[in-house]
């Protein structure tokens, strides 16, 4: 399949697609060059369940878990999550500006909602994620990349630093490069510094 039938007016083809109503357009003039990549679940640590899908499409029930009630009302969207057993769904065209970044600055742009394609994955901060999560997501970001000018990549972490920490330590860099093969500056500053120190050591 060609890169241009994987897409249409913005939405993956090889995806699910559950429709967010969390969404507007981008503004004017700007670029789609970064991928920021999140880590959640709901409750937090739980998987498989059809809560996060449910948040993203406001039709989460606030009183299924004690947890909800610290986000009771909020109005999220991603473009992309990615199921533990690599799954994959579409929730915001990525023609379109999802709701996934909040207040955030990276590359000398605040706002990187404007020009970001936001990708879930099924996980919690810190900890490890799957194969087949790596195997979607980089099949994803290359897809991605053959139909927008994307750049750079980074976490949640590095475009909100301080306020949010996903996807965090357990989320393997280096692997998603080595699965990409892109330069060093596609990445957030210093992400492999950790590993070149190790290889001093």
């Amino acid at each position: 399949m060609s890169a241009v039938s994987l897409w249409r007016q913005g939405w993956f083809q090889d995806a699910q697609h559950m429709h967010s109503p969390n969404f507007g357009p981008r503004p004017m003039g700007g670029e789609v060059d970064l991928v920021v990549i999140h880590a959640i679940s709901l409750p937090p640590g739980e998987y498989g369940g059809p809560q996060v899908p449910a948040l993203f499409t406001n039709s989460l029930d606030w009183e299924a878990h004690p947890y909800f009630a610290q986000i009771r009302g909020m109005e999220v969207s991603a473009h992309f999550f990615i199921r533990r057993h690599g799954e994959l769904i579409q929730f915001v065209s990525c023609d379109d500006r999802a709701w996934h970044a909040g207040r955030s600055h990276y590359r000398g742009r605040d706002d990187c909602n404007n020009d970001s394609i936001g990708i879930e994955l099924e996980g919690l901060d810190g900890q490890i994620f799957e194969p087949a999560q790596y195997e979607t997501l980089g099949k994803l970001i290359q897809a991605i990349a053959q139909h927008y000018p994307i750049a750079h990549l980074a976490g949640h972490e590095h475009v909100a630093p301080g306020r949010k920490q996903d996807p965090g330590p357990g989320f393997d860099w280096r692997f998603l490069q080595q699965r990409l093969g892109w330069a060093d500056r596609c990445f957030p500053q210093n992400t492999f510094l950790s590993s070149i120190e190790e290889k001093k050591s």
